[in-house]
């Protein structure tokens, strides 16, 4: 029976403790065909995203009162998954990763768990929570203000700091792409930022799943067509699609 990934396996832990309430480390380990340390090791992370509660022997059920993580939030989490497993495919062990925050680039961060030696660089205060844990992971944070609807780092003093590095590739969100294939974003300073992040990169992708196709946000982000294309998780209309490629972007759907 082949192994679950990580981005797989987390799901499946959370769907069998949200269902059923608790769960034990030995039950999980033999329907996931994994040991049980990487179960423990699992279950620690997914307690320190405020996920579950670990109890001896397993986890529980958070308390319905508790607040939710970022990570439950995201629309469409199947095809966010996708598009998450598409962009760590990308990802050669020993690689520099410039990683953007918010809902999808955490489940980015889930799925770069299984590689070896990355140097990673982002604004995501989940995502260096999560990847400083991987043993033989560099992770350096860009400093700045925190947008916490994001829970990332925002501003000039993110943007400076982001000017000191050059990657091998990176993974920038949007806010939204627009019928003639426009990446989008919520307002200028993040729109900005996200320039930046493709100029730093030698190769960039954006990572927009189907729910933001045709939805128009205030602030084009210029400098789009630096890079290298777009991973999507269903692939769009014709039009669309047409849309992107003639701003030389390559669309690859997860």
């Amino acid at each position: 029976m082949a192994r679950p990934l990580a981005v797989n396996r987390h799901d499946r832990i959370r769907e069998r403790v949200e269902l059923s309430g608790s769960a034990t480390v030995g039950e999980l380990a033999d329907t996931l065909s994994v040991s049980r340390e990487t179960i423990r090791r699992d279950l620690k992370m997914l307690a320190d995203r405020g996920e579950l509660d670990i109890v001896h022997g397993g986890a529980t059920r958070k308390p319905a009162n508790e607040p939710v993580a970022v990570h439950r939030l995201v629309d469409n989490a199947t095809g966010n998954a996708a598009i998450a497993r598409a962009a760590a495919a990308l990802v050669e062990d020993g690689m520099v990763v410039l990683l953007d925050s918010g809902a999808t680039a955490l489940l980015v961060a889930e799925a770069l768990t299984a590689k070896s030696q990355l140097t990673v660089v982002t604004n995501g205060l989940a995502n260096a929570l999560l990847l400083s844990r991987v043993p033989g992971f560099r992770v350096v944070v860009l400093g700045g203000e925190i947008d916490m609807a994001d829970q990332g780092s925002v501003g000039i003093d993110t943007m400076d700091m982001l000017k000191n590095y050059h990657v091998d590739i990176a993974f920038v969100t949007a806010g939204g792409l627009t019928a003639d294939g426009q990446p989008t974003d919520i307002c200028r300073v993040w729109a900005e930022q996200r320039k930046q992040m493709i100029g730093a990169a030698k190769r960039a992708y954006f990572i927009v799943d189907s729910s933001k196709f045709e939805r128009q946000m205030p602030v084009r982000i210029d400098g789009h067509d630096l890079a290298t294309g777009i991973i999507v998780d269903t692939a769009p209309a014709r039009h669309l699609s047409q849309a992107v490629s003639a701003r030389g972007l390559d669309m690859l759907v997860a």
